[in-house]
């Protein structure tokens, strides 16, 4: 069980280094210590218990931190901030006819109705996302 324990352990490396983000460090972690338990001549049963015991404790500590510090894929940018602002229809928005711009922060955005109505040049709208070099805007309702 020796050699199956380090064949483990070194796969698990070999596919963590192969990957880009934290993937099976955990699992090479478990197989380390089920080969030493099955160094110390433990019974299959315990060493796969050290495995998954293991395995699954790191996996738990450091997942929520790794998730959090590596693979933080989402990139805010300046244009963010013009989410939930509110705007004026420059040119008639018309998700049909692909047209439709906006004025938000001083700059002219090109925009799609979040609802599908056309929206009027002139009508108030706010900013609900950003699609591409979009803005998907909907009416502001006067309450």
């Amino acid at each position: 069980m020796i050699l199956i324990w380090a064949a483990a352990a070194v796969l698990f490396l070999i596919v963590e280094l192969a990957t880009s983000g934290l993937t099976s460090i955990w699992f090479a972690l478990g197989a380390l210590c089920a080969l030493l338990t099955a160094a110390l001549h433990a019974p299959l049963w315990l060493q796969a218990l050290w495995f998954v015991l293991i395995s699954l404790l790191t996996l738990l500590l450091t997942r929520p931190l790794a998730k959090r510090y590596v693979n933080d894929r989402a990139q805010p940018t300046n244009a963010d901030r013009v989410i939930g602002m509110q705007c004026v229809v420059r040119e008639p928005v018309d998700n049909l006819a692909g047209t439709g711009t906006v004025c938000v922060d001083g700059k002219v955005w090109a925009a799609r109705s979040a609802t599908g109505e056309t929206l009027p040049a002139g009508a108030r709208v706010a900013v609900r996302e950003i699609q591409g070099v979009k803005l998907i805007v909907a009416p502001v309702t006067d309450a």
